[in-house]
C-alpha cells in the first residue's frame, strides 16, 4: 500500500487516508448491516434483550455471575468496555464467531451469557445478530443481548455505567 509521504496530491492523500479508515472499521459498516427485513429487532426477541440499567445492577450485585462478551470492534473494546467482559471479535466475521465459540466452550449450556457490541445503532449492528444466532445454534439457553439503541458510548459510557479503559 502507498504510504502517505508517497502520495503528493492532497485530494488523493485524503482518499488514501479515508480508505485506510474504512478498512480499520470494516467490521461495522452500514454496507454489512442487516437488511431492513432482517433487522436486529426481528432476529433477537425482546425476551432475550437486556437493558443497560438492568445489566449494570446485575453486575454490581454479588449474584451477577453472567459471562459478558463483546462481539464488536477490538478498537472499541480497547477504548472502553464493561468490567469483566471478554472480547470475542466481530460477530459478523467467521473469526469472531470462532472466538465466541472458544469463549463459551467451558460454560454450561444454561449459563447466563450477555452479548454486546455497541458499534452503531441497534437496528444497523452487523455483529450481535450472528453472535446470538450462533449461541442459539450451539444450544445455549440463557443468552441475552445488551440493548444499546445508539452505541456503547451514548448508551453505556455517557450514562455513567461502570467501564474499563
Amino acid at each position: 500500500m502507498l504510504g502517505f509521504r508517497v502520495v503528493r496530491n492532497p485530494m488523493l492523500r485524503i482518499l488514501v487516508f479515508t480508505l485506510a479508515l474504512v478498512s480499520v472499521f470494516s467490521d461495522c459498516t452500514p454496507a454489512q448491516a442487516p437488511a431492513a427485513s432482517t433487522s436486529i429487532s426481528a432476529t433477537i426477541p425482546a425476551a432475550q434483550q437486556i437493558q443497560p440499567a438492568e445489566l449494570s445492577k446485575m453486575l454490581s450485585s454479588k449474584s451477577g455471575a453472567a459471562l459478558v462478551i463483546q462481539v464488536g470492534s477490538h478498537i472499541f473494546f480497547q477504548e472502553a468496555h464493561i468490567p469483566g467482559a471478554v472480547y470475542a471479535g466481530p460477530g459478523s466475521q467467521p473469526s469472531g464467531l470462532q472466538a465466541l465459540e472458544a469463549a463459551v466452550a467451558s460454560a454450561p449450556k444454561d449459563k447466563l451469557i450477555v452479548l454486546y457490541c455497541g458499534c452503531c445503532p441497534w437496528n444497523r449492528c452487523p455483529n450481535v445478530g450472528p453472535a446470538f444466532q450462533r449461541l442459539q445454534d450451539l444450544g445455549y439457553t440463557n443468552v441475552k443481548v445488551l440493548y444499546l439503541a445508539n452505541n456503547f458510548g451514548d448508551d453505556w459510557v455517557k450514562k455513567g455505567y461502570p467501564k474499563v479503559h
